[in-house]
């Protein structure tokens, strides 16, 4: 959950991506605290409804060398066209294309790049993709509702059907699988692309290897990276160099950049991993530092943060709630908001006080068409609305209707739990970043890691976050990243 709370969601939009609306409904930006982020312009404009499931990350230096390697690339393609290139601020390892013509990379897989020929080569790749119409021959799709939830694994089906199904229509995006053969294809031609416009696409191979092992550290589960939507193979490696060989010595005598240290350079300052200043959980409790907030997760349940929402899932998905902003410019015009745009039916609503908060209480039945379809009760909420100044939140516990007795006492409890966060060390709580550090005289990776400050558990990390063994030998002058405060 970005700070201020859920970056690009328009106030008109309440719930966009849980539950469905009778039609999409847009607005004006909504006022302090939240802040409409507009997408740079550029190629076909980024989806609305990427940013505002990711964020936009809003860099200068590296917006810039994506927009330019990008058009240089799109230029020399095999069907060049109005494309457009966007980095999010997740720090998910990812890169996906659209079939509509955009590449978006996250700032989670720039800080894993070593140098700008590895960039340009996922770039590449990803661009064939495009070029190769990919997206517009699969079929089957991973929508960004299962990416940032894992709806499949946590909710059951019959609230999956009411969830993840309206959240990927109001997307309209999926982030495609690809098999084999298109993924070898686009790797060849990311080979090609990035070759024409100048860089060694042998570091595409090494970043594949990068790649490899943070899947293997981080292990099974956790969130989908590059290698989920991108299918690895043993022979990937071996496949790519060799075709990375072939296209420089079509070169003839021309050199070939691989550009180590200005990309090094350039990302100085990255946020690395979660922005704890957008929200986090820690000891069964969420803490939003910059809206000084707080609220309990009932124990066992799964969570996830989004721009978007910030949500708990039940253990065996038969309860969730979320956390959205909610419109209007008070407690009674949200409710008639919410009551309206999710078609509630029967709706009970109470004036209440949580915590010094003005609030009010709204339990109802969502109605719409079962899996048979026929029209009925789908789905039995417990919301409160919570106003903080300004702002005013929405606390929704969605359950089927025989398990809302079950449920109803956690969806209380939860809200009644939402106060004012006043601990200076969660106020205080900042993001790591990237820093780029010297190495003085001739050393191993790990002893330059250890002479900056970084504990031995996490030297490893950095090993692979630096494309290095620990055991790799720097001469003097070289640069590498180390994460900190």
């Amino acid at each position: 959950m970005k700070s201020p709370l859920l970056r690009g969601l328009s106030t008109g939009a309440l719930l966009l991506a849980l539950l469905p609306l009778s039609g999409s409904t847009t607005s004006a930006p909504t006022e302090k605290p939240f802040r409409y982020y507009l997408a740079p312009l550029q190629g076909p404009k980024p989806d609305p409804a990427v940013i505002a499931q990711f964020g936009l990350y809003n860099n200068a230096t590296l917006q810039k060398l994506i927009d330019a390697k990008g058009q240089q690339m799109n230029k020399v393609s095999d069907r060049p066209g109005d494309y457009g290139f966007t980095i999010v601020d997740s720090p998910v390892i990812n890169a996906f294309a659209t079939p509509d013509g955009h590449v978006y990379f996250t700032r989670g897989i720039m800080a894993y790049f070593n140098n700008e020929a590895q960039f340009a080569g996922v770039l590449g790749h990803e661009l064939g993709h495009i070029t190769a119409r990919h997206g517009q021959k699969q079929q089957t799709r991973s929508t960004i509702s299962s990416i940032l939830l894992g709806v499949g694994s946590v909710v059951s089906p019959g609230v999956v059907g009411r969830l993840a199904q309206p959240l990927s229509q109001v997307v309209g995006l999926g982030l495609l699988k690809y098999g084999r053969d298109a993924e070898n294809e686009a790797d060849g031609l990311g080979v090609k692309y990035s070759t024409k416009i100048g860089y060694d696409a042998a570091n595409m191979a090494d970043f594949f290897q990068t790649l490899q092992r943070t899947e293997e550290q981080s292990g099974a589960g956790g969130i989908p990276t590059f290698l989920s939507t991108h299918p690895n193979s043993a022979d990937r490696y071996t496949r790519v160099k060799g075709l990375a060989a072939q296209a420089k010595q079509q070169t003839g005598s021309a050199k070939l950049a691989v550009n180590r240290d200005s990309y090094l350079r350039s990302i100085e300052g990255l946020p690395f991993g979660e922005d704890p200043r957008q929200g986090f959980v820690e000891g069964g409790v969420f803490y939003h530092p910059d809206l000084k907030f707080r609220f309990p997760v009932p124990s066992g349940w799964k969570t996830q943060n989004s721009p978007e929402q910030f949500q708990m899932a039940e253990p065996n998905g038969k309860a969730i709630i979320a956390l959205l902003p909610a419109p209007g410019n008070s407690l009674d015009a949200a409710a008639e908001a919410l009551v309206t745009q999710l078609k509630l039916q029967s709706a009970q609503a109470s004036r209440t006080t949580i915590n010094g908060f003005p609030a009010v209480a709204i339990q109802a039945d969502q109605v719409g068409q079962d899996q048979s379809g026929q029209q009925g009760v789908t789905a039995r909420t417990l919301t409160y609305l919570i106003q903080d100044g300004q702002s005013i939140f929405a606390l929704i516990g969605l359950t089927s209707p025989s398990a809302f007795g079950t449920y109803s006492g956690t969806f209380s409890s939860v809200a009644q739990g939402f106060s004012r966060l006043t601990d200076a060390n969660k106020l205080n709580r900042q993001a790591e970043k990237v820093h780029i550090r010297t190495v003085k005289t001739a050393t191993t990776l790990s002893a330059a890691l250890a002479a900056n400050g970084v504990p031995s558990a996490r030297r490893e990390e950095m090993a692979i976050l630096n494309g290095m063994q620990l055991t790799t030998k720097l001469p003097a002058g070289t640069l590498f990243k180390v994460v900190g405060k």
